[in-house]
């Protein structure tokens, strides 16, 4: 192993030492420093103003938990290779290197079915290429093709370093501190058995309150009612500025943005042309802002209006319920804001927002967290609980929304 060390002063862990030059190295790239203009949590910082954190620090943070869950590991005698050492941390590390501007908005409005999980794969070949295969162990654990799948569970699975991470890290950003967990004491009681990750028993209840503090931070945080209007806004400002480039219209845009504004960009149109690929590495949070600031100034009414309500947080009044808003409801609305802010009834329909999301909190039949028992078995989380029904927490939740502008 190289002797070469470097550190970095993380506010949730302290000291994070960098052991591998292929590391150091991947983190100097271009391709990855984008990451520290990506927002980890979109627009939430006009909701809790210290969310403010990126993406670089969250997968720097995962990297961390993993070279901790390495060594935790090595002492329970299980064998991992310097090899498989650093194709993990390089793993974690790129394993959100495909995310666009502020979260999911690109996939949703300039981008045509194009999904972050699909731009990861092909920028982690690209970088793969550029350095000569030392990233191919990486891959095939992140593609769950290596012989040794716990590898794979500690990059993506229901207790993955990613998860443990982002929950510590969102919940200090945001300040809520209901998302806290106690990675440290999840970490010291896994372990491997039959090429499964498993918790020792005595860590049921560290695992009962991540999958709760899970929920919470996503009900609060990342779909918090105010954070959905906001980024559903910015979603219909892209795609606004997408209808008038299609016109023909002049937008002022950087030329990665102006890329994906003036191009039928899809899934398929990444992988036939390499310009894509390029442009997108270059496309980060940075280039948004800027364009709404400017485009406040747009003759488009629509484009200047929701683009002035995003950067002046004038945001839509959000309404959420159990139940789908009926047509009526949806008509309404629309007749009103047309009405009040003089747009056509087409125009009116960026005005008006209706849509559903929903949440699971712990999958129960799919990937599930196991237990190992003091008497040697191996039984899924659920079973395990006895102080919480985990069944429960497994069911999907749903809420539908109705966001307008405010009367």
């Amino acid at each position: 192993m190289s002797t070469r060390r470097k550190i970095l002063n993380d506010p949730v862990y302290g000291f994070i030492t960098f052991r591998h030059p292929l590391v150091l190295e991947l983190i100097d790239h271009p391709v990855f420093q984008r990451l520290r203009r990506i927002a980890q949590l979109g627009l939430s910082h006009l909701v809790y103003p210290g969310a403010l954190h990126n993406r670089f620090q969250h997968a720097i943070g995962a990297m961390h938990l993993m070279q901790n869950v390495v060594d935790e590991l090595r002492l329970k005698e299980h064998k991992i290779t310097e090899d498989e050492e650093v194709g993990l941390l390089l793993a974690v590390l790129l394993h959100d290197i495909g995310h666009g501007p502020f979260s999911h908005a690109l996939e949703h409005s300039i981008a045509d079915g194009v999904h972050h999980e699909e731009v990861s794969a092909l920028v982690m070949q690209r970088l793969n290429e550029e350095f000569g295969g030392k990233l191919d162990l990486a891959i095939r654990i992140f593609n769950n093709q290596y012989p040794k799948k716990f590898l794979h569970q500690l990059v993506s699975s229901q207790l993955d370093m990613d998860r443990l991470d982002y929950l510590a890290r969102d919940s200090f950003f945001s300040g809520v501190v209901e998302g806290q967990v106690g990675s440290e004491r999840i970490l010291k009681m896994l372990d491997v058995v039959d090429d499964h990750l498993v918790v020792e028993e005595k860590g049921i209840y560290s695992v009962e309150k991540f999958i709760v503090a899970r929920r919470f931070m996503y009900w609060q945080v990342y779909l918090h009612k105010t954070v959905l209007s906001a980024e559903y806004m910015l979603v219909n400002a892209l795609r606004r500025a997408k209808e008038l480039a299609g016109r023909g219209e002049e937008l002022w845009c950087s030329p990665a943005l102006r890329y994906f504004l003036y191009n039928q960009v899809t899934s398929s149109h990444f992988k036939q042309h390499p310009e894509a690929l390029h442009h997108f590495t270059r496309l980060d949070d940075f280039d948004i802002a800027a364009a709404l600031k400017v485009w406040q100034d747009h003759p488009d009414k629509v484009l200047s209006e929701l683009s002035s309500r995003i950067v002046n947080r004038e945001l839509f009044k959000i309404e959420v319920q159990r139940e789908p808003f009926s047509d009526a409801a949806l008509q309404e609305k629309l007749n009103d804001v047309a009405v009040r802010l003089h747009l056509t009834p087409e125009e009116a329909r960026y005005f008006v927002i209706r849509e559903r999301v929903d949440n699971i909190a712990y999958n129960s039949t799919n990937d599930i967290i196991r237990i190992r028992m003091k008497d040697g078995r191996v039984i899924s989380a659920s079973e395990a609980s006895d102080h919480l029904s985990l069944e429960r927490l497994s069911e999907k939740v749903e809420k539908w929304f109705l966001a307008y502008p405010r009367g």
